[in-house]
């Protein structure tokens, strides 16, 4: 097997961002995946947010499962941490760490087969105590390392590379994350780049549990006549809920028939603009009742469905300490004896 390396140094004309990187900075190793792979697409546009929200690499921490979806975080953010779990066990891993250490910024890579089948138990729970993260499944409704079965998300009808005909009915990540309490959800497509990172940007400045799910089609498996999940139905059947804009210097939140601005825990404003008569993303009720009239019609709803701008985070409900573990000395560590008997005391 030959190993492609990327070359180190940059051109100097390349455009910095305000801490001092250059989008090739954000870039991790070379993709081994299929050419043309949706995972990729997705990669660039983690690539593109980041770089236009100034994130320092090294206050980002990124975990994942695994599956196709799982090994894309070596192709992104090279230079921040990073930490690639046993299947399924995602959440779990970055909940602990989150928990540790509140100072970085958590990005969790999944896939449909990781998250909606031996995941499920741990995206339910990670969702409900609203974990501050991004996560974002790839969904391709495959498993594409194990020659294209169906996963648990694949359409009911969706037809395989070898003409069989999924009978099963999906999981849909999106209802569930929507009925578990997640604070920030969307649905994107890996062929839509434009509408694709002000999502992932806005999951990034979200203050509490934000979920993503990206359609993302699997080139070698997935991409043919007959797939609810190929590059050419999802452009057919995508409807866009609305559009998104940041405006970092705004004036007063305001709001119109076409327009909602929403302030954001870092000061920002988020704009959407309407393209959906109707559709109000700040109701969490509304936002399952047309996802669910989209799928009924075999349309994909793609956009934010919801946002809390008032979310609350699994630190502020456990009140924990705000300095990360690592940092606290022993008298914070060990109180005493006198402490942990008023701890004692209240359990009883």
């Amino acid at each position: 097997m030959t190993y492609i390396a990327k070359p180190r140094l940059h051109h100097p004309s390349l455009e910095k961002n305000k801490v001092g990187y250059t989008r090739r900075d954000y870039e991790g190793k070379v993709s081994t995946l299929c050419a043309g792979c949706g995972h990729d697409s997705i990669s660039a546009a983690i690539i593109q947010a980041c770089w236009q929200l100034d994130v320092e690499p090294h206050r980002v921490a990124k975990l994942s499962g695994i599956g196709c979806s799982s090994k894309t975080p070596d192709y992104f953010l090279g230079a921040s941490h990073g930490f690639n779990t046993v299947h399924g066990r995602m959440p779990s891993v970055l909940t602990g760490a989150a928990l540790a250490n509140r100072e970085l910024l958590y990005l969790g890579v999944s896939g449909d087969g990781d998250s909606a089948s031996i995941g499920l138990g741990q995206f339910a729970h990670a969702m409900r105590r609203g974990v501050r993260m991004v996560y974002i499944v790839e969904n391709n409704g495959v498993y594409g390392l194990t020659k294209g079965q169906f996963s648990a998300t694949a359409d009911r009808g969706s037809v395989s590379k070898k003409k069989v005909v999924n009978n099963d009915s999906p999981v849909d990540l999106v209802g569930m994350a929507l009925q578990l309490g997640a604070t920030y959800v969307a649905r994107g497509f890996s062929g839509d780049k434009a509408q694709l990172v002000p999502l992932i940007e806005g999951a990034i400045r979200h203050g509490g549990a934000a979920f993503l799910d990206v359609i993302s089609p699997c080139v070698a498996f997935n991409n043919h006549e007959g797939s609810t999940r190929s590059y050419d139905h999802v452009r057919a059947h995508n409807e866009a809920l609305n559009r998104i804009d940041f405006i970092d210097l705004a004036p007063e939140v305001q709001s119109s028939a076409e327009v909602i601005d929403l302030r954001q825990s870092d000061g920002s404003v988020m704009r959407l603009r309407k393209l959906h008569a109707g559709h109000d993303p700040t109701d969490r009720a509304a936002a399952l009742a047309v996802n669910q009239a989209m799928q009924a019609q075999g349309e994909v709803a793609t956009g934010l469905l919801y946002v809390d701008p008032a979310a609350r985070d699994l630190h502020a409900a456990l009140g924990t300490v705000a300095k990360p573990l690592n940092q606290l000395g022993e008298a914070e560590l060990s109180p005493g004896a006198a402490a942990l008997a008023r701890i004692n005391a209240g359990l009883r």
